[in-house]
């Protein structure tokens, strides 16, 4: 059975009200402040079948211009509007306002019910008709049916049933599939039950007993119950008005304007990037900065539109701007919004959200326009890459996805396989499915090339840098993982060159001047005649008479080709050396199952500024353990 809403739109005093009574037999006018003053003030609820069996869910708005933040609210999943209008007073302010509303909620179905035609005569009806027609020109009322109708005799009561159950007809069932999304728009408790909430589903499915999450805070609870239309369900779909009663939740944690849906699956901001019209209805221009109230779900925001390419926005005017918030929203993309000014309040114009989690944009920068043309117009494809590109080295989660994207998990899979078989996004992470851009891939590259040219010519006899001073160069978000997996991938395609710890380009080779080989072999033949006494490095370089850097850079060459061993700082030995006290420290602990300072001392003859380092190098290596005064052969040794 197919089910739709049903919302009411106009002025105050025309009928909306009584109009819903004389189809469904609700009087959706609960509160006794609205029936002692006679208006609408909050939202009212009710339902009908239709003849085809179509079940209609209503929603009947207040009129009064001091509750148009009521009415916005209520317009959230209106599938088709009756705009009423009274046939003795015609079009009037709010009505002009409710149809703007409606029109910048994205409502594409209505037609016009022409209320209290028993108050006129005939011909002065057929002028308020086509006064109508020329209203709602250039609209999606255009064209639209226009029932005139008593609510007090029943005339046209039935052509307006009739011409609803036609719409209804014609009007594609909501898509059960997606993300499943309710917002709040009446709290209340039931003696005996809790906590029950009401509102419009208006994506997804829900069943009895699941856990959610009301945004844009972290509380969670469980289904207790399920109502749709007074009726017990198990389960509820999109488009249903449904109650929720949780478990174990007090009222004053849920309020208007929250949204449930399931765990984890929304995410809270501060700012949303927006495309957005200025209505032509206004009189001044919007200026940056401004300070406005953004109407989105159910929920009423105060915040700053920042306009990202101009200073001001003419009335009719469309373009890209960035709402920042003073609380947090929890939205999806292409999500309808209103905004309203503080003082004179009205509608100034609304759109649709582009990116619910952007970062903070600065102003006149035409990469970011162009990008959210890309979010604004782009197909599935484009979108993801969009975002690819943005996260960078944090990666693209795929569970993200759904709601930077609006997308359907069917709709994603086949986006995200048409970019990998073209290699334009890479997967980094099949489990959790996460992934990044080729142009991130090619950026790393070419950073890590142009780190490597410059560490080359710095250090010319050094065969590499290592894999972390590497990966110090990059931003904190590039993960151990991800910095692996992009070096792995050009090492195997042979842009560089890993050997053990070192990474080179494939370019560098390690050659020495004719002076630095000289150096070479003086410092082989001064570590090798040391043995375990060597001179300290700053000794033997004033000994020797050489150059810091050149006698450095040479050292750090006979180190990598495992000539030298460095112990400490400043503190080098040959490797012959440290090889042979390396054996004789096995073969006397073996022996005597442990070794003691002065017993080393006397095993290589040297002093103690020589013999602690050695100890604590062999320490380092993982040959020994120090056990108080003692050292012992660790077991993998």
């Amino acid at each position: 059975m197919k089910q739709l809403i049903l919302g009411t739109a106009g002025h105050i005093d025309h009928g909306k009200t009584s109009l819903i009574k004389a189809i469904s037999g609700y009087d959706t006018d609960r509160l006794k402040e609205e029936k002692l003053r006679g208006i609408t003030i909050e939202l009212g609820f009710a339902a009908l079948d239709l003849p085809s069996g179509a079940h209609i869910g209503i929603v009947d708005v207040p009129g009064h211009e001091k509750f148009v933040k009521n009415m916005v609210a209520g317009a959230t999943g209106i599938d088709v509007v009756a705009m009423v209008i009274a046939a003795d007073e015609g079009v009037m302010p709010q009505t002009r306002e409710h149809l703007e509303i409606c029109t910048l909620l994205g409502i594409e179905y209505g037609f016009i019910a022409l209320t209290k035609i028993d108050m006129v005569d005939q011909e002065w009806a057929e002028l308020v008709q086509e006064d109508l027609r020329s209203f709602v020109e250039g609209t999606f009322l255009e064209g639209a049916p226009i029932i005139p109708l008593s609510s007090v005799t029943g005339q046209g009561i039935p052509e307006f049933i009739a011409t609803l159950d036609d719409f209804c007809a014609k009007i594609p069932e909501k898509k059960h599939g997606g993300l499943f999304r309710l917002p709040v728009d009446r709290v209340f408790t039931i003696k005996g039950f809790g906590t029950v909430i009401t509102g419009t589903l208006i994506s997804g499915k829900i069943s009895v007993g699941e856990t959610v999450m009301i945004y844009p805070g972290d509380t969670k609870s469980k289904i207790r119950g399920l109502q749709v239309h007074d009726q017990h369900v198990e389960m509820a779909e999109a488009g249903m008005r449904t109650a929720i009663n949780f478990q174990g939740i007090e009222k004053a944690v849920v309020n208007r304007g929250d949204i449930i849906a399931r765990l984890d699956s929304l995410k809270n901001s501060y700012m949303l990037d927006v495309e957005f019209v200025l209505l032509k209805s206004n009189i001044r221009p919007l200026k940056t900065r401004d300070r406005v109230r953004l109407h989105t779900g159910t929920s009423a925001l105060p915040c700053n539109i920042i306009l990202l390419d101009r200073d001001e926005l003419k009335p009719g005017e469309s373009a890209f701007v960035q709402l920042r918030l003073d609380t947090p929203v929890a939205c999806v993309k292409d999500d309808r919004f209103v905004i309203r000014s503080y003082s004179p309040v009205r509608t100034l114009g609304g759109g649709r959200i582009l990116n619910p989690v952007p970062n903070k944009h600065k102003r006149f920068r035409p990469e970011i326009t162009a990008r959210l043309q890309e979010l604004a117009f782009g197909e599935d494809e484009t979108l993801i890459s969009v975002y690819a590109i943005d996260a960078g080295y944090a990666e693209l989660s795929y569970a993200d996805l759904p709601v930077l994207t609006n997308l359907s998990g069917k709709q994603l899979d086949k986006a995200l396989q048409s970019l990998l078989s073209q290699q334009k996004i890479i997967q980094t992470d099949k489990e959790n499915r996460r992934y990044i851009h080729q142009q991130t891939l090619e950026a790393f590259q070419q950073k890590t090339t142009d780190i490597l040219k410059a560490y080359h010519s710095d250090h010319p006899l050094k065969t590499g840098m290592s894999k972390g001073e590497l990966n110090s160069k990059f931003p904190p978000e590039l993960g151990d993982k991800l910095f692996n997996q992009m070096l792995h991938m050009m090492t195997k395609s042979g842009m560089v060159i890993l050997v053990e710890n070192a990474i080179s380009l494939p370019s560098h080779k390690v050659t020495l001047k004719a002076d630095q080989s000289d150096i070479k072999q003086k410092i082989i033949q001064t570590y090798a005649r040391g043995g375990l006494q060597p001179p300290y490095f700053s000794e033997l370089v004033k000994t020797l008479n050489l150059d810091p850097k050149d006698a450095k850079n040479v050292l750090m060459l006979l180190i990598g080709e495992g000539t030298m061993i460095k112990a400490k700082e400043d503190l080098f030995f040959h490797s012959d050396a440290i090889g042979d006290i390396k054996q004789r420290l096995i073969e006397q602990i073996k022996s005597s199952g442990e070794i003691t300072t002065p017993q080393f001392k006397e095993m290589t003859g040297a002093s103690r500024k020589y013999t602690i380092p050695l100890l604590e190098y062999f320490d380092d290596q993982n040959l020994t353990i120090r056990i108080g005064d003692t050292r012992k052969l660790r077991k993998q040794a």
